[in-house]
């Protein structure tokens, strides 16, 4: 007599036999079978989520790759300002940001396996292009705005790996999942610094294009390591039509607001930190050069515990609840902001250049925000899938396997869109500043007043849309249940 346990194993066994030839393709994936799961379904997911992570990794690298290439770049020699910086990193945030949209539906149409081979090998056109300019600082602003742009793919890589690993992993899971996933991914900006440190402690900060070969072979390694150990899903729908439907639901709107202030604030910072300190260096004495290499010693650091902190930011969602984490995460960042509100208006008062203090202070406020970022991070992308996975049982009409599909297309769909809108806001952090620093005082501190005032924002929808009572907010007491 054949058991379902027997079933289940045949099932793992044929899944991984499909998998193991050239055309790494899987007809049926049911993540949520745990009897298939526990079979060898999960050791698949793994494999998928590993090589995710890398190309994902490099693609944030890539997307971040001018924050770090501005501390290569003295104005005297490449006649960019400060504000001209600020603005020149905006643009691949903002590039990166809208393509975070069309990158979503890419695996489920493509394959998740060939987008990432294609997404990790298109990395090396801006690279070839960054290396090329820094050799060659002659070049007008607005080309090296152009080629900043283009550097702009490596964003999108995001939502393409978001969407891909939703659809891999069991509803129990996704908070770990994706968390791990974007968390490995942001992790790639401190990298890209640390490497630049190394460099500029190394040969000087004349040398970048030193940076730009080494990602070149990584882009390689990440294609070929996805040709060789991913998957193609085949039961994936792949249109625009799944995200105009997860719009029509006010969840969706205040889960991408509400990402702004998580993901908007650690890519803003990440690529507006070594910046905002620089400046500060400068303006207390420092060489270009030797702005350069302080900047660089401590600019990874936010960046690194931001990204640590997001895989645990989804696993709390699980244990405690999205609403709860995202709530208590905003009201410690508005905390931190007062931290650097308070230390920048002390320095503005103050003649001469920033004591220890008020510098101390300065990196501990940003350092916060980073870690709480990455917290905030995984707590909202947690609330995704729970919030179409609630909604998706009251769909009488739909089989299980049918409302298990509705809410898998529908958080990846909305995966796409947060992460997008999220984007832009590290697109107004950089151009605040911008804004801040063209101001009178020609400080960051109207910058960090306007960032205290938008957390402050995120604490009360938070509270309004999750946390209040059922009855008051009009759901049900199952998505009550799910998201809070």
């Amino acid at each position: 007599m054949t058991t379902r346990s027997d079933e289940a194993t045949a099932a793992a066994g044929a899944l991984e036999d499909k998998t193991s030839n050239r055309k790494h393709y899987i007809a049926e994936w049911d993540a949520e079978d745990v009897e298939a799961w526990e079979a060898g379904g999960k050791d698949i997911a793994k494999r998928n989520l590993v090589w995710s992570v890398i190309a994902e990794h490099v693609g944030f690298s890539v997307w971040s790759i001018w924050s770090v290439m501005v501390l290569f770049m003295p104005t005297d020699v490449y006649g960019i300002d400060p504000a001209g910086k600020f603005f020149l990193v905006a643009v691949p945030t903002l590039v990166g940001a809208v393509l975070r949209i069309p990158y979503t539906v890419a695996t489920a149409r493509f394959g998740g396996r060939n987008w990432t081979i294609f997404s990790a090998l298109v990395l090396m056109v801006p690279l070839v292009g960054t290396l090329y300019l820094m050799l060659n600082p002659g070049f007008s602003y607005t080309t090296f705005l152009l080629v900043a742009a283009i550097a702009g793919v490596g964003g999108g890589n995001f939502a393409s790996s978001m969407a891909n690993i939703n659809a891999f992993y069991p509803q129990r899971l996704k908070g770990w999942a994706l968390g791990l996933n974007a968390g490995g991914g942001n992790i790639g900006v401190p990298v890209i610094q640390l490497i630049g440190l190394v460099v500029i402690a190394t040969v000087g900060n004349t040398e970048a294009w030193i940076v730009c070969a080494i990602y070149l072979v990584f882009c390689g390694v990440a294609a070929v390591g996805a040709a060789l150990f991913m998957d193609n899903l085949g039961n994936q729908k792949a249109d625009m039509k799944a995200m105009g439907t997860a719009l029509k639901y006010r969840d969706s709107w205040v889960i991408a607001f509400l990402y702004i202030g998580t993901f908007g604030s650690f890519i803003g910072y990440s690529f507006a930190f070594g910046q905002v300190m620089q400046i500060n260096f400068i303006a207390g004495g420092d060489t270009p050069a030797q702005a350069a290499l302080h900047t660089a010693q401590i600019a990874f650091i936010g960046p690194l515990l931001g990204s640590i902190a997001r895989p645990y930011g989804g696993k709390l969602a699980d244990r405690i609840g999205g609403g709860k984490i995202t709530l208590y995460t905003f009201a410690a960042m508005t905390l931190a902001s007062g931290v650097l509100v308070t230390a920048s208006t002390i320095d503005d008062s103050t003649a001469g250049a920033a004591s220890t203090g008020i510098m101390v202070a300065l990196v501990l406020g940003f350092v916060a925000l980073f870690l709480l970022s990455g917290l905030g991070n995984g707590s909202v992308y947690k609330i995704i899938p729970s919030i179409f996975e609630a909604k998706a049982q009251g769909l009488d009409h739909l089989s299980a396997e049918e409302k298990a599909s509705w809410s898998r297309n529908m958080s990846g769909a909305l995966i796409g869109f947060a992460g997008a809108i999220g984007g832009l806001g590290g697109v107004g952090i950089n151009l605040v500043l911008r804004a801040s620093y063209l101001s009178p005082a020609k400080s960051a501190t109207m910058a960090f007043w306007v960032f205290l005032g938008f957390y402050l924002a995120c604490i009360v929808v938070t509270y309004v849309v999750f946390l209040r009572r059922p009855a008051a907010r009009g759901v049900t007491e199952t998505e009550e249940s799910v998201l809070v």
